[in-house]
């Protein structure tokens, strides 16, 4: 290990010479920012995709449609010339695509979650008609096309567009206690999602959530503003081990008006609802409170029959982000990933539950589901076959036969595959070449034209004579292989650099990507230019590298992940290059608690840390994300106690600065508080940076500036 890293310090000393000076203004005002395709939506009926246009002969935004083997404009769908639009706008196409819904004014509210004025537009008639006068959430077309169910003020509602009338489905709705058809902050925030509805296939029938969330605590935020008096902002946040919102599913018949609730046995989690091919079957998927046991439930609106398909059970949890792919057939069988065989591989199941096949094997993990193609019979998809720092293409048929690689070159390939399958769009990008977007057929994997390929930034980046970031690989201290990278300095003779360890640590993620630059990276070569050397590792816990991999920091989050990243940094210490005494850590959220924790628990390796919107103690995060990895706080207090910043604040010996966005609805600045109270208390000497009416993201105007160049000047100063 310490000859390989000896090696790649050499190796980079003639990299370097006159360079131009990466800078935190310019980092964050687009300079360094690759062109991209933005808004890109396959059309749901033909081989053309969609995006947003700006005519700047017109001053008009306009949706154009696109032809995707010769990415010739086939025509213009609509303007906002002749409409009283302001600024950006979405959309969304009808099945047909003869209609399209239009959202102007759009507010967003938490991660995933919008309101706006949502117009539908006929392309047929160039008619646009408001779907309601004032904002709504989560507009949908129903199979016919003639209707759009949309949330307003937690009540679900429909608007016949041929009679123009609006009908009311759902009349108990009131914020802070019951919501129809979107989800509640934490199922919204862990499991995904923003609509929590879905018409059938036939658009007779609506399913929906109710979330009754009244008995859920509340939490509240203040808001600053520019008022003289600050705001209260309340929602129900439920922490580890407290109430959850009453879930329920439910059924309206367009024709009757009738609702119908679907009896689950009461789960703790419904997270996902679908209808089959069959427009009266709608499959449930329901998770206990451990989220170790899933059950898929089928419900008959016909026969008014329910019942528990499949179960998958674990000593853990089930995974169901990494499993999120249920997709159902024409003939009532259905696809699904599963980990069972410890990597996440597609399974082929009958319509009763009954497994008939494994589909891809192997020691890599998929990663994403692109879509199956009736005609071919084939799946399309993403995953780790080309390593786990990797992400490839690949398609194989239903029975498992004929696999295709699709994307050979090694780094992150991304896909958005045409309706009928026979091209997808190509996002690939590597440590060394920046995001290209290319037109592929989807048989071969062929490149038939590029769209983007972001050359021009590459030139630019050439008089920056930016240091290589080498991937390399550290022994855990049970022998695990830890995927790493690293960014150096020009390395002089007989000088001592500092090492900074940049990490996230969360389950299930992985910082150490075979992917083109993030801002995190531009900052990380600003400071090998100032000569530190940036180290980036993924512990125990991380993603990509299989379920015993990912599920070994089970009930002790912060455990394993600390003595990984401590291990590699002990390692540094041995190599005449490194200052021993000059090793500092960062990270955000997650990777703020494991910086917290390192320079409270591991003093004697960390010298500094910074620790940006950090959980401090699981207790004050939610339940769903929280106990899946860690049961209750009821149930396992060590496992929460032994692993919080909290109550190891006498351990402070280093240089610490604590960053956190007062508006942070996810990590609540809560947590920043209660550790900055202990390390008062121990009277202990910190440095804070709160962000007024920030949230978890900390940006806005020029914020992010300031909290970088903050986060510069800390690392000079103490490191």
């Amino acid at each position: 290990m310490k000859r390989l890293f000896l090696l790649i310090l050499f190796i980079s000393v003639s990299s370097f010479g006159q360079q131009k000076q990466i800078k935190i203004d310019d980092i964050w005002n687009g300079s360094y920012r690759p062109n991209y395709l933005y808004g890109l939506q396959a059309m749901p009926a033909s081989d053309q995709y969609s995006k947003i246009d700006v005519n700047r002969r017109e001053r008009a935004y306009e949706i154009g449609i696109y032809d995707y083997p010769t990415q010739q404009k086939i025509s213009t769908a609509f303007s906002t010339k002749n409409y009283p639009f302001v600024g950006y706008f979405e959309y969304q196409f009808s099945k047909d695509e003869h209609k399209i819904i239009i959202g102007s004014k759009i507010k967003q509210i938490y991660r995933h979650s919008r309101k706006g004025i949502y117009y539908v537009y006929d392309r047929e008639s160039k008619k646009l008609s408001k779907i309601d006068d004032v904002e709504i959430q989560e507009p949908s077309f129903n199979a016919g096309n003639n209707k759009v169910a949309f949330v307003k003020d937690n009540n679900l509602y429909y608007k016949d567009l041929q009679n123009n009338k609006t009908i009311q489905i759902t009349f108990d709705g009131k914020k802070n206690h019951i919501i129809n058809g979107i989800p509640d902050w934490v199922y919204e925030e862990e499991f995904s999602f923003s609509k929590a509805y879905e018409w059938n296939h036939d658009g007779t029938q609506i399913a929906f959530l109710k979330f009754d969330e009244s008995e859920v605590p509340e939490f509240s935020m203040m808001h600053y503003e520019e008022s003289l008096y600050p705001k209260v902002e309340s929602f129900k946040y439920p922490k580890a081990g407290e109430k959850n919102s009453k879930v329920s599913v439910h059924i309206y018949n367009v024709k009757t008006k009738k609702t119908t609730i679907i009896d689950v046995d009461k789960p703790e989690y419904i997270p996902r609802i679908k209808w089959t091919y069959d427009p009266n079957c709608l499959s449930i998927i329901t998770l206990n409170r451990h989220q170790n046991l899933l059950k898929l439930y089928k419900h008959n609106t016909k026969f008014k029959k329910t019942g528990v398909i499949l179960k998958r059970e674990s000593n853990t949890y089930v995974d169901l982000e990494a499993t999120d792919n249920l997709t159902f057939l024409p003939n009532h069988s259905f696809i699904w990933s599963s980990e069972a065989s410890g990597y996440n591989h597609f399974y082929l199941y009958d319509y009763k539950g009954k497994m008939n096949r494994q589909i891809t094997k192997g020691n890599w993990e998929i990663t994403d589901f692109y879509g199956y193609d009736v005609k071919t019979k084939r799946i399309y998809y993403q995953s780790t076959e080309n390593g786990s720092t990797n992400r490839s293409i690949y398609s194989i048929k239903l029975n498992g036969s004929d696999k295709k690689l699709l994307s050979p070159e090694k780094g992150t390939s991304d896909a958005e595959f045409s309706a009928t399958h026979k091209y997808f769009i190509n996002t690939y990008s590597s440590t060394k070449v920046p995001y290209t977007f290319t037109v592929n057929e989807a048989k071969t994997g062929k490149v038939l034209k590029t769209i983007i390929d972001n050359q021009a930034l590459l030139d630019k980046l050439k008089d920056y004579k930016l240091p290589e970031k080498v991937f390399m690989s550290f022994k855990a201290a049970d022998g695990t292989d830890l995927n790493a990278y690293m960014i150096q300095p020009e390395i002089e003779a007989g000088k001592k650099y500092p090492v900074l360890i940049y990490q996230y640590s969360g389950p299930n993620v992985q910082t150490v990507l075979n992917s083109w630059n993030s801002s995190n990276d531009y900052f990380h070569y600003l400071l090998a230019q100032k000569g530190y050397i940036v180290v980036s590792v993924d512990p125990r816990g991380t993603g990509g590298r299989g379920a015993k991999f990912k599920k070994a920091t089970y009930k002790q989050l912060g455990k394993y992940e600390l003595e990984d990243i401590s291990t590699v940094a002990k390692s540094f210490k041995d190599i005449s290059y490194i200052d021993k005494d000059r090793i500092g850590i960062w990270g955000w959220s997650f990777g703020g608690y494991m910086s917290s924790n390192a320079i409270l628990k591991k003093s004697d390796v960390f010298k500094m840390a910074i620790a940006v919107a950090p959980v401090t103690n699981w207790r004050f995060y939610d339940t769903v994300y929280t106990e899946r990895y860690m049961q209750t706080p009821q149930e396992n207090p060590s496992g929460y106690d032994d692993n919080s910043p909290l109550f190891f604040t006498d351990g402070l010996k280093g240089k610490f600065l604590l960053v956190h966005g007062s508006g942070d609805d996810n990590v609540h600045l809560q947590n920043s508080m209660r550790l900055a109270k202990e390390l008062q208390e121990n009277d202990q000497a910190f440095d804070e940076m709160i962000y007024t009416d920030k949230n978890h993201g900390i940006y806005g105007k020029k914020t992010r500036n300031h909290l970088f160049k903050k986060m510069l000047h800390y690392i000079q100063e103490n490191l």
